[in-house]
């Protein structure tokens, strides 16, 4: 691996480098393996959502960050038209003979199989190269803890199609939509966008979904060294798969209120509106789809004012936003607790036994859909063993997970040593000769 691939692993993982590059290594060894040389990796982070919970969906806005933990392949063409792709943890391989179509198959919902026809299909869609390839995957990104291990792979799988075949021309921003459709129509899921933005465009961004099919991001200054905290998420255990429909419920009853106002989605609809309309709102929907509502406009807004909080290094501003945006989600979004939990309520466990310890101090809230899976902490710099002490004995060893920012997302790095299909490397969607 020659000087440029070393200064892009110390651009993604910083000083832990070395011990990627082991990483990296090993999946083209493992490759090698399978008789295939390692023309490329590409990788894709997961994500933290610093604000606005539920509100892509209802083309509201988001504040969103790239962490450091991440998906990375060790990849090869191939030129018969068939994804094999390996994954660590899992036996056997997962192929797509993109020859049989790309269209969603019903027998493969639910699969790694649907996402990977699924990104392949909305690249194709757009008029973008598409082709066969061998993969080994190792992720890092932990799944059910609520930090997009799905959006990571999706975008993992178009930085593929787009460093083989594509030259690194595909904008991070089509990278992520290409793994929400594949997510929605082919895995059968219903997402918003948030998750694949920000893996794909790194760093702390806001993202604006006024136009879904063309969301407008842009950068927002956070650097976590010197704040005085530490920032984590919380893995509280618990499934989400029978969550299904508790997360479907949030978009449809949003919408459902902005039918009742003549309205497609939330966006725009204002809180003096929601009360204004109380009364009728209440006897076509009930209390909980207006709730919700209410909750949209408040974190939609808040959005704006942690962006302008931070732009001000304003941090105890920042935080007591994300208060809100905690408490907000828990008694109006109401993801905290499923609807049928009456036993098992780990989140909001999980949240009153911080509270109590912060008492006052940092912050924690809801973190990522809800129901199940994790909370966010901001967590006072000294207080990270007692906090650790408290928790593990409830949810179980490891179950705190201490994040960093990734500064750039969806990354193509090519192998230059002559065999390889890709003339550039994309980081972030820029092409670096």
């Amino acid at each position: 691996m020659n000087d440029k691939f070393a200064q892009t692993l110390t651009l993604l993982y910083g000083a832990q480098a070395p011990q990627q590059t082991e990483r990296y290594l090993q999946l083209a060894e493992r490759l090698r393996g399978l008789g295939v040389r390692t023309v490329g990796f590409a990788s894709a982070s997961g994500r933290t959502e610093l604000g606005g919970n539920h509100t892509d969906h209802n083309h509201g806005r988001v504040l969103a960050a790239a962490i450091d933990l991440d998906a990375v392949a060790a990849v090869a063409p191939r030129d018969d038209g068939r994804i094999a792709l390996h994954s660590q943890g899992f036996a056997g391989v997962f192929t797509v003979d993109m020859h049989v179509g790309l269209e969603p198959i019903a027998a493969e919902h639910g699969t790694t199989t649907a996402l990977l026809r699924g990104v392949a299909a909305a690249l194709h869609q757009r008029g973008l190269q598409i082709g066969g390839f061998d993969a080994w995957v190792d992720s890092e990104v932990p799944t059910g803890a609520g930090l997009s291990s799905s959006a990571a792979f999706e975008v993992l799988i178009g930085s593929i199609f787009n460093g083989l075949y594509n030259r690194g021309s595909i904008a991070p921003q089509v990278l992520a939509i290409a793994g929400q459709e594949a997510e929605n129509r082919h895995f059968g899921k219903p997402c918003g966008l948030m998750d694949q933005m920000a893996s794909a465009l790194g760093g702390v961004v806001t993202i604006d979904f006024a136009d879904p099919a063309a969301p407008r991001s842009s950068q927002v200054p956070l650097q976590l060294q010197g704040l005085g905290f530490r920032l984590a998420v919380v893995d509280t255990g618990g499934s989400h798969a029978d969550l299904t429909g508790d997360y479907a419920a949030i978009p449809s009853e949003m919408r459902a209120v902005a039918s009742v106002l003549e309205r497609e989605v939330l966006r725009g609809v204002t809180m003096a509106e929601l009360l204004e309309n109380t009364p009728r709102l209440r006897v076509a929907l009930g209390d909980r789809a207006l709730l919700r509502a209410m909750h949209f406009v408040g974190e939609d807004a808040r959005v704006v004012q942690q962006r302008h909080a931070l732009q001000r290094h304003d941090f105890a501003t920042f935080l007591a936003l994300v208060r809100a945006s905690g408490a907000s989600s828990q008694r109006w979004l109401q993801n905290v607790v499923p609807a049928a939990a009456t036993r098992d309520q780990g989140m909001a466990l999980a949240l009153a036994i911080t509270e109590d310890l912060l008492q006052g101090q940092g912050a924690c809230r809801v973190h990522g859909g809800g129901f199940a899976g994790a909370i966010q902490v901001w967590l006072p710099v000294g207080l990270e063993a007692a906090y650790q002490a408290r928790m593990e004995p409830v949810f179980g060893a490891n179950c705190v997970r201490w994040l960093a920012v990734r500064p750039v997302g969806a990354a193509w790095l090519p192998v230059e040593d002559g065999h390889s299909s890709a003339a550039r490397a994309s980081i972030g969607g820029l092409a670096h000769p």
